[in-house]
């Protein structure tokens, strides 16, 4: 066998190896991206349950006599914020997931706000109505903790698969960036006031 032939075989299995591990590389990014998609999909789908539950709340509310009028209009109006800023999976950008994050943090400072005014209200806080939707809501808010760290499982996941050799060097070529993860919320580790 003559060196010009022995280089030629070196050379094609360099470029089957290359390719090889190219297209392992490339379809576990498109698997790993897949994950994190659903993920999203999750994490999305528990904030519309909390969503669809509002309207249900507020209706029970505003059947109390004498109910703050104000707090159930930032209720409303949280939600229809909350409810227009949805994120499609593939613009997972830091800057889009913040304004989600912000419209669901109204969200949930407007509900919050609207359960402890309701304390002061023992005849509504006596329906079984309120109570089962009071019960949905806690259940709503365990549902999106848990998707969250389940997205951002993934999104790490992802993320270290991206940014490792060779991964790297296919996944920039192909398209394929680190996402950012859900953060908590700016002054989350303070305790909020609760003030009637």
């Amino acid at each position: 066998m003559s060196t010009r032939n022995l280089s030629l075989i070196i050379i094609v299995g360099v470029i089957l190896l290359f390719g090889g591990c190219a297209c392992s590389g490339y379809n576990n990014l498109v698997a790993k991206d897949e994950n994190v998609k659903n993920k999203w999909a999750n994490v999305q789908s528990d904030y519309q349950r909390r969503s669809d539950l509002i309207p249900n709340l507020v209706n029970t509310v505003k059947g109390a006599a004498n109910f703050e009028q104000t707090t159930l209009t930032n209720v409303i109006e949280a939600r229809a914020k909350a409810t227009q800023v949805q994120i499609n999976a593939g613009d997972l950008t830091p800057e889009n997931l913040a304004k989600f994050q912000q419209a669901q943090a109204g969200l949930s400072g407007a509900l919050g706000k609207l359960l402890a005014v309701a304390e002061a209200y023992p005849e509504l806080k006596a329906t079984q109505n309120f109570r089962d939707l009071q019960a949905q809501l806690e259940g709503t808010e365990n549902r999106i903790k848990v998707s969250r760290n389940d997205f951002n499982a993934a999104v790490q996941d992802y993320n270290q698969t991206v940014r490792s050799f060779p991964n790297n060097i296919f996944g920039g070529m192909f398209g394929f960036h680190a996402k950012p993860p859900f953060q908590s919320d700016p002054g989350a580790d303070k305790a909020p006031d609760v003030k009637f």
